[in-house]
């Protein structure tokens, strides 16, 4: 009697490369949009001075651009001054704000008073006072970035259980011990989530300080572009914003991936 062999086992299926949706999709849903931008200008003659196509953009942007990757560093550089200023500001002040309920009751209402203010009014009094020089349009970018991480990061620190607070407590551990090994932890997530938020804001609050102040500047180069009708370098500026934003949007997103695993839920399953 022959004894036939077992057919071999079918490996499971493969649920659909993370990589592919959160990278293809994307870039292939905005190449569709572009795509759909570009026939409807053309199908219906949309005049170039009001809606330009992105062929149109592309081209009048490539034509001067050094200029415009200048333009684009200035803007770059005022973001990441404004969003590290953010960052050195806005943790000690949240750690001051879960120091005690006075403290809170003290700083709160001058966090509130810094938002209530509009940007665009206050740009011009502090070009005054300080110059017309980059440091208005940093100062700007850190008052419109800094409130969102200032606010997460102290709900992250209120976020640890009681029980473990007691416990660290029992333990006679010091106030510092508590804060590093225990709140800032737990905080993780609260504090990235501030992030993205700051660093989105931090490319907004650059533009507007350049549309205010600036000889350089994505902001900059809008305004002046729309003062003498070149609207098509004016969204090929606006599009370099968005695609900025995005960008430093996902570094964020890729530095807690990779340093923070556990606090952006894709801790590696070992297969």
């Amino acid at each position: 009697m022959s004894v036939q062999a077992a057919p071999p086992l079918e490996k499971p299926r493969k649920p659909p490369s993370a990589l592919f949706y959160e990278v293809m999709v994307p870039l292939l849903a905005t190449a569709a949009g572009f795509l759909l931008w570009e026939g409807v200008c053309r199908g219906f003659g949309v005049p170039g001075y009001l809606v330009p196509a992105p062929s149109q953009i592309w081209a009048e942007t490539i034509e001067i651009g050094p200029t415009v990757f200048g333009h684009s560093m200035a803007t770059l550089r005022t973001v990441m001054l404004g969003f590290v200023v953010s960052i050195l500001i806005s943790l000690p002040l949240a750690v001051l704000l879960t120091a005690s309920p006075a403290i809170a009751s003290a700083l709160y209402p001058f966090l509130v008073w810094t938002q209530s203010i509009p940007k665009v009014a206050l740009a011009p009094i502090l070009v005054v006072v300080m110059g017309s020089n980059e440091l208005p349009r940093v100062v700007i970018t850190v008052l419109v970035a800094f409130f969102p991480l200032v606010i997460s990061s102290a709900t992250g620190l209120m976020s640890v259980p009681p029980e473990l607070i007691e416990l660290s407590r029992a333990c006679r551990a010091s106030k510092w011990s508590e804060l590093w090994r225990i709140r800032l932890p737990y905080a993780i997530p609260y504090i990235f989530a501030g992030l993205k938020v700051a660093i989105s804001l931090a490319v907004v609050g650059a533009v507007v300080a350049e549309f205010v102040n600036a000889d350089a500047g994505l902001g900059f180069l809008i305004a002046t572009s729309t003062a003498f009708f070149k609207v098509p370098l004016a969204f090929g500026a606006l599009i370099i914003l968005s695609v900025m934003g995005v960008v430093l949007f996902q570094i964020v997103v890729v530095i807690e991936r990779v340093f923070f695993p556990w606090s952006s839920g894709n801790t590696p399953v070992t297969q």
